[in-house]
């Protein structure tokens, strides 16, 4: 049976309609984040929970903010997708989901504008919506290692309605995803939320919340081909030496796993980097799988040793810490 690790609960988060105590859900290990538009005003009764998922964000425009509800544990399986017998996994495939309430349809978003009706229209929402939830995808990177990123492709609805976009996931893909999506691209499914939402911006928002640049691996240099009238070198010349590219960067787990006692194989890789990089001297024979003082004193003297974590040099490794470590 898997085992929830970390955090459960997005703090500041309502639970005044909490789910879970009647429908249970199953425990998941969460790597993926699933963005939904609720294509309504208000907070969702959701059928009394049975199509809830795990939190939903209603918009405070007095107050310029989004309030959070949380309905299910964050690694516990919530209920807003479809799941078709015979396919793949989604609402317990390592998920969790978060409804934002407001619409990705421009035929809502004018009529609600022509009567008035105070809304977010989330292909064009304001800054402040966008922050709020480039926090909640910061703090699930953090705590829980979702990577900040996912498709390329966010169709604007209806195109993304169905298939009709090209951005649904297969089986394959779906099963190996990582990171942060749309309903829209969930296999099985067919709905088209939440649309061309601004999701470069959110990533944008998220790294610079935890002060963390863009960690894409680089690529190769290219050698451009010498112009046709340039002479070949004489022979024996020595050609210039080509740039090795950085290696990339292993993906940041979440702070779960580097707590006393937590064992997997991200502590042992953690410690044989420390090791690599010359802060290893609090191991009496080595790093382990299973997170201990000796790591935490090891973490903190590399902390200690770079300007940009002196000032929060804890011995536990933020997304920062982690990617100076491996770079």
């Amino acid at each position: 049976m898997t085992t929830k690790t970390g955090p459960q609960r997005y703090p500041g988060a309502s639970r005044a309609n909490w789910y879970q105590d009647d429908y249970p859900g199953d425990p998941m290990q969460v790597n993926v984040v699933v963005l939904h538009t609720t294509e309504g005003r208000t907070l969702p009764t959701y059928g009394g929970g049975s199509m809830a998922p795990n939190l939903t964000a209603v918009p405070d425009f007095a107050a310029k903010k989004l309030k959070w509800f949380q309905h299910f544990d964050i690694e516990t399986s919530s209920r807003a997708l479809a799941n078709k017998r015979g396919g793949v996994e989604t609402n317990t495939l390592n998920v969790t989901q978060i409804e934002l309430v407001g619409t990705c349809d421009p035929t809502s978003h004018k009529k609600w504008t022509a009567a008035g009706q105070e809304h977010i229209f989330w292909p064009d929402a304001p800054e402040w919506a966008l922050r709020s939830v480039a926090r909640f995808l910061a703090w699930m990177h953090e705590e829980h290692g979702v990577a900040l990123s996912g498709p390329k492709s966010w169709p604007a609805y209806p195109t993304s309605y169905g298939t009709a976009g090209g951005q649904r996931l297969s089986f394959t893909e779906w099963a190996d995803f990582k990171g942060v999506c749309g309903h829209m691209h969930v296999p099985e499914n067919d709905h088209g939320d939440p649309g061309a939402i601004d999701f470069a911006t959110l990533v944008k928002y998220a790294k610079a919340e935890l002060d963390v640049d863009d960690d894409t691996p680089p690529k190769p240099p290219s050698t451009p081909k010498p112009p046709h009238s340039t002479p070949k070198p004489p022979q024996g010349t020595h050609k210039p030496p080509q740039t090795t590219p950085k290696p990339a960067v292993p993906a940041y787990p979440g702070r779960k796993y580097f707590k006393d006692g937590v064992s997997s194989e991200n502590v042992l890789k953690l410690g044989k980097q420390l090791v690599k990089r010359g802060f290893g001297d609090h191991y009496k024979v080595g790093p382990s799988r299973t997170w201990g003082e000796a790591d935490r004193l090891n973490v903190r003297d590399f902390q200690k040793s770079r300007p940009e974590l002196r000032g929060d040099a804890d011995g536990y490794p933020g997304p920062l810490t982690w990617r100076l470590l491996f770079s």
